[in-house]
């Protein structure tokens, strides 16, 4: 009996004690919104410091913490992309806090961006696309290609499968080597010679970026030298608000590897971020005999900022950018020829065991931002870079006859110089691998000075720019037999191109924008003086002591008018229209003139927490269209720029986005949709015989070559607060090789295709998470170009 009694006294004061711990505790609740302070913001890590009690917002923003013992908190708030939040929490069981917290956009706050974010972009007079750390976070690609794609207006042509050195243009402008856009890292110019020779073999690595920025038509005024098409601005990880450290790591078929790592902190007035990211792959291609078809690239980058005390009067800040990237990559120019591609399109011809591209990029950039008041600030950057590259690789062949054969014509006839591509049957002597060695440097300064002052913002930039590239070049000798390549006679460095281009620029804009109710008018003014030199020294003066110097030089002085209005008809819904010059350099050939234009673009955007949307028309009318004579293009590959006449294109941008759980209040899990589309329309308005041997007869009404004349992507998501799963799709349209009309031949024919791809991720703490992705999921091969030299898959 007394036991009895014991058990059941003990058990009344085990009830007691609970319901007096439940008595004791309370909740938080609140929403998370972006800094507009109207759009939700699903899958914020929120957590009570020190403790173990923590959540993620749902589709709608919303999270609640639950039996929290009472007392005082720190309530941390974080988000990828965004600035983690502290704010000081007393619960109270009789009192249980809502509140309602907005995160700012990382990007929006470093200094280094021109649309400041997502909320910015819905007040640009101009079309914009904005691809924040979310999105990039869904597929976490590291292919800048199949991001872009996703981007209306924005072509690309894939050519090695990786992204690793993509053909990106914008509005029609071409593709190649991404010559006729401006290409920024962090708002500071990227290209390894963007004025001297902007085609070059350097892109930043896209695992790495934080966010992306697209610009178009009128919004591009500040950037420049290249206003045709548009900018890219690939906005590096920004240093942390607090100590905070990431590993991530990705393994793959065809050996592919990744390792993403960086730790940062920031203190009252130091702050620093330690950053390194490597991929490699063993490659898809079959090399004949077997070898190594991939790449292995690695980035290191540093930036340490010191800056004043935040309640100081003037508060300013100095930072260091230091970065290395290197690549190796076992990559050759010579595709396929049709049967051998239709046989087996992944196959690489025992020819090109040879191939190799080394390339090695430094960049350091010292940066000051002063902020004089809440009203005037001033941005300047002093930057440098170098870029090596040597892409060892098949050049040609001589027959036995004594000709010279390009690797275009050793394609044409596969029944004949089969087996000298293949290696197999009687041994050639007359194989030539050239070593495509070049040197670039950059150096320049740049300032930015903003100034608001109630219904006017003011913003003034100047750029000092000097920039060169150095080709010294020759080709080795080898014989092949029984599939091997052996060395014959070692080449003299110097004995091909040999030559040194500079450029040097100097420019300024300045660009107002007036406020009047629901109208912004935005009109800018950029000024560009430029002067070329080309040193062309010959295959005979390897000592460059110029016994045999041709020179060229080039001046150029233009000014770049552009004006857009935006008028906000409602909250949600604006509307815009711009007309600028459209203005791209000539280069150091004498008698080529400057690309010039005239860009117009119509457009309406509307955005509310569910739904966003923005339809665009845009028309550039080209003067005079420049073309590159790029071996990667098809051409000889002396570089130089050529006069491509009058071009007409025009075409529709139209991107929509929707959470179709958006419209019910808090709903726990959300289903976003994507859809993107563009129509482009590009045709020659004259008839002529072009200087590019690729391009022949040009007939008025032609279409240009690689533009797919429609694009299309569709993505669809489940998002749960640890469980997300995304699928996406992207259709490019057939597209013809050459410039033609009518019906495409089958020889110039890029048939249409379809690319799916998927991925999940599972957060399983605020520290740990994983992901699987599938590209390509349907497993379709491809084609995707007929250049450099013959048929290439991805």
């Amino acid at each position: 009996m007394n036991r009895k009694i014991h058990s059941a006294l003990l058990l009344t004061i085990l009830i007691l004690t609970d319901l007096l711990l439940v008595a004791q505790q309370g909740s938080i609740s609140g929403v998370i919104l972006q800094q507009d302070e109207k759009t939700s913001l699903p899958g914020a890590n929120v957590y009570l410091k020190e403790t173990k009690i923590g959540t993620m917002s749902n589709a709608s923003g919303f999270f609640e913490l639950t039996q929290v013992p009472a007392g005082k908190y720190v309530l941390v708030v974080s988000s990828l992309g965004y600035r983690t939040t502290q704010h000081a929490i007393n619960v109270d069981p009789n009192q249980n806090p809502s509140l309602t917290i907005a995160l700012t956009e990382e990007a929006s706050s470093i200094g280094e961006v021109m649309i400041a974010g997502e909320k910015g972009l819905r007040e640009i007079a101009g079309s914009v696309q904005y691809i924040s750390p979310r999105e990039l976070k869904k597929f976490a690609q590291t292919d800048i290609s199949r991001v872009l794609r996703d981007v209306p207006g924005v072509n690309v042509q894939d050519e090695d499968g990786w992204g690793l050195r993509p053909n990106i243009g914008l509005r029609g402008t071409g593709v190649e080597r991404n010559s006729k856009i401006t290409v920024m890292e962090d708002g500071v110019l990227i290209a390894p010679a963007p004025y001297a020779a902007p085609a070059a073999y350097y892109f930043p690595t896209m695992g790495r970026m934080h966010a992306i920025e697209i610009m178009k038509g009128s919004s591009q005024i500040p950037h420049g030298p290249y206003t045709t098409g548009g900018a890219i601005n690939l906005i590096s990880t920004p240093i942390p608000d607090e100590l905070s450290a990431k590993v991530h790591l990705t393994a793959g078929n065809y050996g592919f590897r990744n390792l993403h790592a960086q730790i940062g902190n920031r203190h009252e007035q130091f702050a620093y971020l330690v950053e390194t990211f490597r991929y490699q792959a063993d490659g898809f291609k079959e090399l004949d005999g077997g070898g190594n078809t991939g790449f292995d690239k690695t980035d290191y980058l540093v930036k340490f900022q010191w800056n004043t005390h935040k309640d100081a009067k003037v508060y300013q800040h100095i930072r260091f950018k230091l970065g290395n990237a290197s690549e190796v990559s076992d990559e050759t120019y010579l595709g396929l020829s049709e049967v051998d591609f239709e046989q087996n399109p992944f196959r690489r011809y025992a020819a090109t065991q040879m191939d190799r591209m080394t390339t090695n990029q430094q960049l350091s950039a010292l940066s000051h931002r002063i902020t004089l008041n809440d009203r005037f600030e001033i941005n300047t950057t002093l930057y440098h870079t170098q870029f090596t590259r040597n892409w060892y690789k098949l050049s040609h062949a001589i027959d036995s006859a004594g000709n010279k054969l390009s690797l275009g014509q050793l394609l044409s006839d596969a029944e004949a110089y089969g087996e000298t591509l293949s290696g197999e049957g009687e041994p050639t002597n007359h194989l030539f691998v050239r070593a495509n060695n070049r040197a670039h440097q950059t150096l320049g300064l740049q300032s930015v000075a903003s100034y608001r002052s109630g219904n006017h913002d003011w913003q003034l930039g100047i750029r000092i720019h000097r920039d060169e590239m150095d080709r010294f070049q020759w080709d080795d000798a080898y014989r092949i037999a029984n599939g091997t390549m052996f060395l014959q006679e070692a080449g003299k460095p110097g004995t091909e191109s040999n030559r040194i281009e500079t450029a040097s620029a100097q420019a300024a804009y300045v660009q107002y924008q007036f406020t009047y109710g629901k109208i912004k008018f935005t009109p800018g003014i950029r000024y560009e003086r430029m002067q070329f030199h080309k040193q062309d020294f010959g295959k005979n003066d390897t000592e460059r002591l110029g016994i045999d110097l041709k020179e060229n030089t080039n001046r150029v002085d233009v000014f770049i008018p552009g004006a857009a209005l935006h008028y906000q008809f409602t909250e949600q819904w604006s509307g815009f229209a711009g007309v600028h010059k459209g203005f791209a350099p000539p280069g150091s050939k004498e008698g080529t003139l400057p690309e010039t234009s005239i860009n117009y673009e119509l457009g309406s955007r509307y955005f509310n927490r569910a739904v966003s949307f923005q339809g665009v028309y845009f028309l550039n009318d080209y003067q005079n269209l420049l073309g590159s004579d790029l071996a990667a293009a098809g051409g000889e590959g002396t570089g130089d720029l050529f006069n491509g006449g009058e071009v007409l294109t025009h075409g529709i941008e139209f991107e929509a986005g929707f959470d179709l759980m958006g419209f019910f209040g808090n709903a726990f899990y959300s289903l976003p949709v994507r859809l993107s589309y563009t129509f482009t329309d590009a045709r020659f308005q004259n008839t002529f015989e072009s200087e590019f041997e690729e391009w022949g007869s040009v007939q008025k009404g032609d279409v240009f070559p690689y533009l797919s004349r429609n694009q299309a992507a569709f993505s669809l998501g489940y998002e749960l607060p640890k469980l997300q799963v995304y699928w996406n799709a992207r259709f490019v349209d057939a597209m013809q090789s050459t410039p033609g009309q009518g019906e495409i031949l089958s020889a110039d024919l890029i048939p249409a295709y379809w690319v799916m791809d998927a991925t999940a991720a599972y957060q399983l703490n605020q520290y740990m998470s994983f992901t699987v992705s599938v590209n390509n999921l349907i497993n379709q091969t491809y084609l995707v170009a007929m250049r450099p030299a013959g048929l290439r898959p991805a």
